[in-house]
């Protein structure tokens, strides 16, 4: 059996967290119920209640990582042309 680690969208820990606060059972309970572990269902509601108001903390962190890989990318390609300005600049005098 592999100890392959379970990834799970920032959808389904915003809705998990959804049904443990209305439902009115356990943190327990519900993590049962869901087939993850307790801890993992506390430290997604304890990100949950750290995030303001109103906000999808999941969703708005999933977003924030895959703008920064943009960023970096950006970054990278902008000093590549960077270099390539003063490569042909160079050759040109």
């Amino acid at each position: 059996m592999s100890n392959q680690r379970r990834s799970f969208t920032p959808e389904y820990k915003q809705q998990a967290v959804d049904l443990c606060r209305r439902s009115g059972k356990s943190g327990c309970q519900v993590a049962r119920e869901l087939g993850i572990a307790q801890p993992t269902l506390s430290r997604w509601t304890r990100q949950a209640a750290a995030a303001p108001l109103g906000s999808n903390c999941f969703l708005a962190t999933e977003e924030l990582k895959v703008l920064r890989r943009e960023v970096e990318q950006l970054r990278m390609e902008r000093d590549i042309l960077k270099k390539a300005v003063a490569f042909f600049a160079k050759e040109s005098s």
